[in-house]
């Protein structure tokens, strides 16, 4: 039952079948002929049954495993590898197929290769999710043929793996070592000049080439005989609170991702910087009420935590609630802090509606209102338009682009930081803002 199970037949067994079908009907008009067909048929039966044979003698002929990480990484590419190893005594021909997620809509996950005896080999692939949450692995499927390539037989590895997507953790992980290894501007990072001494005082040392001659220290230079400076560290300790919207404003898609998880992705990585500059990061996620709230920290669990915190978000249809977040940072939060509101505003009454929410939490604390470019619009605004309905869509469009100006200029007249942004710069342009502000000495 099993032999049938795992036995599938091959293209040139049907070739071959055809070839005997047509020496029979043959054989029909010149019956002096019969013969022949008769022998091909035993011959391909006995070619048949060797086979089978070849491919079901070994009870081990096809080893192998897929190779998952832990966890996936929402947005990115994640490497996925298949090792398979040929433990019979001749070569095979190889299909593997493997059944991804049901998530990634794909079919087609498939490979062709030959094995030498003995060998082995390690297939490697990508795959980019664009939800969080688990996905379930079917198995990998090895279809071998012998050098006769009349049958097949199947073998199954690797069955039901689970994996769950996480927000985007190599992107995280890509900033951070762009950040020791100072080569943030290769992505769009800025370098801000420092305005002043904004920094806190940490101690006294020797003055190298290079050091900044307006902070020699005179007095320990008198004492020393040989000069001195004074050595400053960025303040430490500041709040900064990532405030992420989950309402139905943030279901808009942007290649293949809603815009609550670019907004998600670009809170794990502006709150892993924060922490590595020495400030304490935390989360706050809402809609109509307050979801869930992580209170800011910078201890080594905090990463971690804020992480399992974003796994579990979903946007939800209804409206958010601005005047309950307000209520929520007001009894929560007395320490000045900074803010960065992740939302999206579509028109200038929706900004409107909820202006006098966003003002008095800037007087408490600074306020960054980050919001979306929407790039099907800018698409467009920029094509010539030709026909009358073509000239009546552009129309549409740029006025809804134009409100989208109006929307960042009331916020500034506010008082109010404002980033508006293309969901692929989102990341870029949030810690950009985050290291001007540092550099003011707003936060």
């Amino acid at each position: 039952m099993k032999l049938v199970k795992d036995l599938y037949l091959n293209h040139r067994l049907f070739i071959l079948t055809g070839v005997v079908v047509l020496a029979f009907i043959v054989s029909f008009i010149l019956s002096s002929l019969i013969i022949i067909p008769k022998i091909l048929l035993l011959v391909l039966a006995a070619v048949i049954l060797t086979d089978i044979l070849l491919l079901f003698g070994p009870k081990k002929g096809l080893g192998g495993y897929r190779f998952t990480p832990d966890k996936l990484s929402n947005g990115d590419e994640n490497e996925i590898r298949i090792y398979l190893e040929n433990f019979y005594p001749f070569s095979v021909s190889l299909e593997v197929l493997d059944e991804i997620p049901h998530q990634f809509q794909k079919r087609d996950v498939s490979f062709r290769l030959a094995l030498a005896s003995g060998s082995n080999k390690t297939i490697t692939y990508f795959l980019r999710p664009v939800k969080r949450g688990e996905y379930s692995f079917g198995a990998v499927n090895g279809f071998v043929s012998s050098p006769l390539k009349l049958v097949k037989r199947r073998f199954r590895f690797s069955a039901n793996a689970l994996v769950p997507v996480y927000p985007s953790y190599m992107q995280m992980r890509k900033y951070e070592l762009m950040a020791i290894s100072n080569r943030l501007t290769e992505v769009g990072i800025k370098k801000i000049r420092r305005i002043g001494h904004n920094m806190e005082f940490e101690l006294i040392k020797e003055y190298v080439a290079g050091d900044d001659v307006r902070t020699i220290n005179w007095k320990a230079t008198a004492r020393r005989t040989h000069l001195m400076v004074n050595h400053y560290q960025d303040e430490r300790s500041q709040q900064v609170y990532s405030l992420i919207d989950k309402g139905r404003v943030m279901q808009m898609p942007f290649n293949g991702m809603s815009l609550l998880d670019y907004a998600i992705n670009a809170c794990l990585v502006i709150s892993n910087i924060a922490i590595r500059k020495s400030d304490k990061a935390g989360l706050i996620t809402f809609q109509n009420d307050i979801n869930s709230t992580l209170p800011a920290s910078r201890s080594n669990r905090q990463m971690a935590q804020i992480q399992e915190v974003l796994y579990n978000q979903k946007t939800g249809y209804r409206e958010s609630d601005f005047s309950v977040v307000y209520s929520h940072i007001r009894r929560k939060i007395t320490q000045r802090s900074l803010l960065l509101l992740f939302t999206n505003f579509e028109s200038l009454y929706g900004m409107q509606r909820q202006l006098p929410f966003l003002k008095s939490l800037n007087r408490q604390h600074v306020l960054v209102v980050i919001f979306f470019e929407n790039t099907e619009l800018f698409t467009l605004t920029t094509t010539p338009a030709h026909a009358l309905r073509e000239i009546y869509y552009k129309a549409v469009a740029e006025k809804f682009a134009y409100d989208k100006k109006l929307i960042v200029k009331e916020l500034q007249q506010a008082g109010i930081q404002t980033i508006l942004t293309p969901p692929e710069k989102l990341t870029v342009n949030t810690i950009n803002k985050y290291l001007e502000l540092k550099a003011r000495a707003m936060i």
